[in-house]
């Protein structure tokens, strides 16, 4: 048996217009006007439209600190699989390594972010069009 919270969501997901509804905190559902703008069409502050990806998220343009952040995260994680999978290295050669693989994962993902932004923003101004 599903549960009470289980069963809300599910007929939530049902509803054609599910994203006009709002849970208070008691936990009742309450309606919002579908008169609100949707948020594809909504603005920020400088005038520019706000890069939405399908499910409604923003998508944040493509920046240095955030993939300097991702980089940090994933240095001690290759440095600890170039640690256990390097064999007989010595362990400069094992930091060497992992310091080179950051060279390319860096720049490769700040690629990577750039073209997931610009296509959701085609795809955005595309479907803007119709």
């Amino acid at each position: 048996m599903a549960t009470k919270k289980q069963r809300r969501r599910r007929e939530k997901l049902q509803r054609h217009e599910y994203e006009y509804v709002v849970e208070t905190e008691e936990g009742e559902e309450v309606v919002e006007s579908p008169r609100r703008a949707a948020p594809n069409s909504r603005a920020r502050a400088d005038g520019a439209p706000k890069v939405v990806d399908r499910r409604g998220r923003v998508i944040k343009p493509p920046s240095w600190g955030r993939v300097l952040k991702r980089g940090a995260i994933f240095a001690p994680i290759l440095l600890v699989l170039l640690f256990v999978t390097g064999g007989n290295l010595p362990l400069g050669a094992k930091i060497l390594n992992a310091v080179i693989l950051l060279a390319i994962f860096i720049p490769f993902s700040y690629l990577v972010d750039t073209m997931i932004y610009r296509s959701v923003q085609r795809r955005q101004s595309r479907n803007a069009g119709r």
